[in-house]
């Protein structure tokens, strides 16, 4: 089922969607080689708090997952593409990082998520963020009333695609509102005028996640969470908060 949230509901997702974009914001500055990413994940602990928001990833565990999710930042390194557990790893020289972030506040999630380089980058990982964000960008360009799901998936496919990068099997963006997994699913592949019809009220997390090797497919680490790219290529994720409306789609964890 999906919920259409009134204007003041969206009012509301927007200042949960300001949280995580302001620990998101601060994770970032924070990141630099030697850092380890247990530092960071305190980082975003510490916006939270300040907001007094909660973490919906914190204890989170669906299904697949052996253990609640430990901390309140995903951090996936390198080869990781999503669900990355921080831990004690210290960034390197070179590191590419994804940070996927969430918030709970007053009765409403955001979630956000964001790629970016330490210290001196490859460029094919620049270019590989740099098509991660495009991605996110059309997709969100094709979310407007009047427009289905499957314009919005197949908007990001067609970036991914042309740009000779592997689209993650399985995994993709939700439906966000009072929870942080709610219907919709959105894939980030899709044939164009097919799916649920867009209306204003939906709220929507969309989220493509590139393999940089070309591959579709992926493998679980260890410790149950942390997905890897099956090749050892390099990955990256870009997601942001949505909400459609009758004025265009409106970017709820928009970062300043």
């Amino acid at each position: 089922m999906v919920e259409l949230k009134t204007d003041t509901s969206i009012d509301a997702m927007y200042e949960a969607g300001q949280v995580v974009a302001s620990a998101l914001t601060a994770v970032r500055k924070a990141a630099d080689v030697g850092v380890s990413l247990l530092e960071l994940d305190e980082v975003a602990r510490d916006v939270l708090r300040a907001a007094g928001a909660a973490s919906p990833f914190l204890g989170y565990r669906p299904s697949f997952a052996p253990t609640p999710f430990p901390a309140v930042i995903c951090a996936s390194v390198n080869d990781a593409i999503v669900h990355g557990i921080p831990d004690g790893y210290r960034l390197r020289d070179g590191d590419l990082v994804s940070i996927d972030c969430g918030a709970q506040l007053d009765g409403w999630a955001g979630d956000s998520a964001i790629s970016f380089t330490v210290g001196t980058p490859r460029p094919a990982d620049l270019r590989l963020i740099e098509t991660t964000e495009q991605a996110l960008a059309e997709g969100i360009e094709a979310a407007v009333v009047g427009n289905r799901i499957g314009d919005i998936a197949h908007a990001i496919g067609t970036v991914c695609r042309g740009a000779g990068y592997g689209i993650m099997e399985d995994y993709g963006g939700h439906g966000i509102g009072r929870r942080m997994h709610e219907d919709p699913p959105v894939p980030n592949e899709g044939r164009p005028g097919r799916g649920m019809p867009l209306r204003h009220g939906m709220s929507l997390a969309i989220e493509p996640m590139l393999i940089g090797g070309g591959t579709d497919t992926y493998r679980a680490a260890p410790d149950g969470w942390t997905l890897r790219t099956d090749d050892g290529s390099r990955a990256a994720h870009a997601e942001h908060t949505v909400a459609i409306t009758e004025a265009g789609p409106r970017i709820l964890t928009a970062r300043a």
